[in-house]
């Protein structure tokens, strides 16, 4: 099976075989990952991928035990659960309250700007799996240390807090785009590139008007629309009260692009709480391959509960899957 590799990603390629410090062997490497097709023929590629990036992960980690340039370090948060989303915002504008109503990580929480130090991690919970939110420091002209850019390239997807309760809300936003198109990435509705550019990242992104319970004439929320609107999906919250929260979560799920199936052995039933994730569009014969490799060298056909007209029917190898569905392979 060809590879079909994106413009992107040899852009990606070609940084890499031209970089110098781990830092930026590290970034290169991140986002030939993300930008890799993701199917059978390009498995070994990213397995080869995944070995290069952790040893050169160790060599950011032993330039910074013997006293390295920091400059040299890329922060980077190891992925768990469904998807990583990355919390991007201005000081104070509520990333870490987000976060603490989100997950069950434990930020520090203050009236004061810039407690976030580090980047935080959390686990949502959303129905049957989980999906980590990534707490980033504050994006400001004067805070903001580009070597975060990699957790941003990493992310499946990310969220863009808007402070209602903040007069500098606009002016906050446009910092936040400028400084990372310094590191070449780009926020918007979907990843796809819209002028051709190949050595840019488009990260996926919903704009969160945070602290809705302070702008309750809806002011604010309005101007925000106004501006940034038809650019991006826009969701008031409330921390504090746990407004719009739930359809938040819901569609976080949604934009990761992912569905949910179970597996079960014949006779048997399938666990509920205990699904296989995988990218939307993809077949009977990915999710044998991800159980096990064994099951999609064997597969002959499967039983489909779930999506289909009747329960139990027979599909094929090459059956698009649906969030939901109950498999059950046979060899």
């Amino acid at each position: 099976m060809p590879a079909n590799l994106t413009p992107q990603y040899l852009e990606a390629e070609k940084r890499y075989k031209q970089a110098t410090t781990a830092r930026e062997k590290i970034e290169a490497l991140e986002e030939m990952l993300s930008t890799i097709p993701k199917h059978k023929g390009t498995e070994k590629l990213q397995a080869d991928l995944k070995t290069r990036l952790s040893k050169a992960r160790q060599e950011s980690q032993k330039s910074k035990g013997s006293g390295g340039s920091k400059r040299d370090l890329l922060e980077v948060v190891e992925r768990e659960g469904a998807g990583q989303v990355a919390l991007l915002g201005a000081a104070n504008a509520g990333k870490s309250s987000l976060l603490a109503a989100m997950t069950k990580a434990t930020p520090e929480i203050a009236e004061y700007p810039y407690t976030t130090h580090v980047p935080l991690p959390g686990m949502m919970p959303y129905e049957n799996i989980k999906i980590q939110l990534v707490d980033l420091p504050a994006i400001t002209q004067d805070f903001w240390q580009p070597r975060y850019s990699g957790i941003i390239r990493n992310a499946d997807a990310a969220l863009l807090l808007a402070d209602l309760a903040s007069p500098d809300m606009l002016d906050q936003i446009e910092t936040i785009f400028h400084l990372l198109r310094d590191s070449k990435i780009e926020l918007a509705s979907q990843d796809t590139p819209r002028d051709g550019s190949t050595s840019v990242i488009w990260r996926k992104t919903l704009l969160v008007a945070t602290k809705a319970d302070l702008d309750p004439t809806e002011e604010n929320l309005s101007i925000l629309k106004e501006f940034y609107g038809s650019q991006f999906e826009t969701f008031p919250i409330s921390s504090r009260t746990g407004q719009g929260i739930e359809p938040l979560k819901r569609r976080i799920f949604q934009i990761l692009n992912i569905l949910r199936v179970f597996s079960k052995p014949p006779g048997k039933k399938a666990d509920p709480n205990d699904p296989f994730v995988l990218k939307r569009g993809s077949t009977v014969l990915d999710a044998a391959a991800l159980i096990h490799k064994d099951f999609a060298e064997k597969l002959k056909f499967a039983r489909i509960w779930g999506s289909e007209k009747f329960e139990g029917q027979m599909v094929h190898r090459d059956h698009v899957l649906e969030d939901g569905d109950i498999i059950e392979f046979h060899l």
